[in-house]
């Protein structure tokens, strides 16, 4: 009888270890397939994101949330190398350790993961330790992932996440951090000629105007916000002729206080460019032709 009472016994305790491993696998594959929907989901909102009038500086800043959000990371910093300096485009860290997060390039632990394009791992193992790159920040991060990145096979800066906890990475699944990461490069990849357009605009000189490109970044912003506006270019017919009789000097006078005159003029939210030469731009926004 007792014999099998504990035959009964192991039999149900094996039923119950196969049910609950079949429970696990369920578990693990809902996990997944949550974890592949949240992947396709943040991706779509970085396609999204891509596309709307925006500044550059802006997405990358809305881009950096919506990673922490939908990841649950505690802190994430973009930093890009823009051909002089490295400069932080997105950052929920408290800005007095931004100089710190600007200098990862420099620190002998990150150093090999930029040269071999690889990610690196770094957790302190008691509360007493501190992560080799931080200098008076002890206890803000506790564990850290490095990724630097890379725009065909060309560096341009890195995307580094932190938590206040030990070891918070080790069960993070890294293939899944790689699509951020590989997003994160998009997005920077995408906005480059963005960039570009708004970073080329200059004031010139003569009159205190912005330059055409103007037209094609932050105005373009402007003129957006509202149904409809209309455009007028008008030239100084005669400058030539003013060049050529009063000299060069008398023709940059002319354009000069022309554009005083007409800047003085104008509604605030007309938008006014010197084009080309004696060519001028005004943008009526909100009005009809």
């Amino acid at each position: 009888m007792i014999i099998l009472i504990i035959c009964l016994l192991v039999a149900v305790i094996v039923t119950l270890i196969v049910y609950n491993i079949h429970i696990q696998k369920k578990i693990e594959s809902f996990q997944n397939l949550n974890e592949r929907i949240n992947n396709l989901s943040v991706l779509q909102d970085f396609m999204k994101l891509t596309g709307e009038d925006d500044s550059v500086d802006n997405k990358l800043r809305r881009m950096n949330d919506i990673v922490i959000e939908r990841y649950d990371i505690k802190y994430s910093t973009i930093v890009v190398f823009d051909g002089s300096e490295y400069v932080i485009k997105a950052s929920n860290v408290d800005p007095k350790h931004h100089e710190t997060l600007l200098n990862l390039h420099n620190e002998e632990i990150f150093q090999d993961s930029v040269n071999t394009a690889t990610p690196k791992y770094l957790t302190i193992e008691n509360e007493n330790e501190k992560l080799p790159y931080q200098k008076a920040e002890m206890g803000r991060a506790k564990s850290a992932m490095f990724f630097p990145l890379y725009i065909d096979n060309i560096y341009i800066g890195y995307w580094i996440m932190e938590s206040g906890q030990m070891h918070a990475f080790d069960r993070t699944d890294t293939t899944i951090i790689e699509v951020v990461k590989d997003n994160i490069i998009s997005v920077l990849k995408t906005v480059a000629y963005q960039d570009t357009i708004e970073n080329i605009d200059k004031i010139d000189k003569t009159t205190e105007l912005h330059s055409a490109e103007y037209l094609y970044g932050k105005a373009k912003n402007i003129m957006d916000g509202y149904p409809t506006s209309a455009v007028c270019m008008f030239r100084i017919a005669n400058i030539e002729k003013i060049n050529e009789e009063f000299g060069r000097q008398t023709g940059t006078d002319v354009l000069e206080e022309t554009a005083k005159i007409v800047r003085q003029r104008m509604a605030k939210e007309y938008i006014f460019v010197r084009y080309m030469g004696p060519r001028f731009v005004i943008v009526f926004s909100g009005v009809e032709e």
